[in-house]
C-alpha cells in the first residue's frame, strides 16, 4: 500500500491579495521575510516556525523581536481567519481575504525559547467584530510555554495603499 505524503493546508496568508503579502512576518511576496503561515486547527489557529540560528538572542536562546513578531503575524492572521469564517467562508473560497493590522500588541515572556527547537502558536479569539479582533496567542517551545500574546488587530480599509488624486 502507498504511503500518502502529507500536504500541509493553505495558509490564509497564501489568500492576502497581492498588495498586501509583503509583510516581514508572513508575506509571501517577500523573498527575504520569514514566512509564518497560520492555519485552523479546530476551533483554534495555529502558527508553527522552526528558528533559524540566526535568530539567536544569547546562545541557546532565541530573539525575543522575533517572538514577538510571530505573536504579531500570527494573531492578525487568526483575526482574518475568524472574520473570514464568520462572514461563512474559508480558505480557498472565491470571496476576498479580510487583511488585518495591528493596533496593539501585548507580548509576556514567561521563560526563555530555546533556539533550534519548533515553534507552536496556537490562538484563541477573545472578541470578534467586524473591524475588531482580540486575539489571545500561546507559544510553546517543544510542548513548554514560554510566551503569551494579545493582540488588538484591526480591519485594514479596503483603500489602504491606494493613491488618490
Amino acid at each position: 500500500m502507498e504511503e500518502k505524503e502529507k500536504v500541509e493546508p493553505k495558509a490564509i496568508q497564501d489568500y492576502y491579495p497581492d498588495s498586501f503579502a509583503w509583510c516581514y512576518g508572513c508575506g509571501r511576496l517577500n523573498e527575504k521575510g520569514l514566512h509564518f503561515r497560520t492555519v485552523w486547527d479546530g476551533e483554534g489557529t495555529l502558527t508553527r516556525f522552526l528558528p533559524r540560528p540566526e535568530h539567536i538572542a544569547v546562545p541557546g536562546f532565541t530573539y525575543g523581536g522575533l517572538i514577538a513578531s510571530l505573536i504579531d503575524c500570527h494573531s492578525t492572521g487568526s483575526a482574518s481567519l475568524a472574520l473570514y469564517r464568520a462572514r461563512g467562508h474559508e480558505p480557498g473560497d472565491e470571496a476576498p481575504v479580510p487583511r488585518f493590522v495591528t493596533a496593539s500588541l501585548k507580548v509576556d515572556f514567561l521563560k526563555p525559547t530555546p533556539l533550534g527547537v519548533l515553534l507552536e502558536v496556537r490562538g484563541e479569539m477573545k472578541s470578534l467584530g467586524e473591524r475588531k479582533v482580540v486575539v489571545e496567542s500561546k507559544l510553546y517551545a517543544d510542548g513548554i510555554l514560554t510566551v503569551t500574546g494579545e493582540v488588538v488587530a484591526v480591519l485594514m480599509p479596503e483603500n489602504f495603499g491606494s493613491s488618490s488624486s
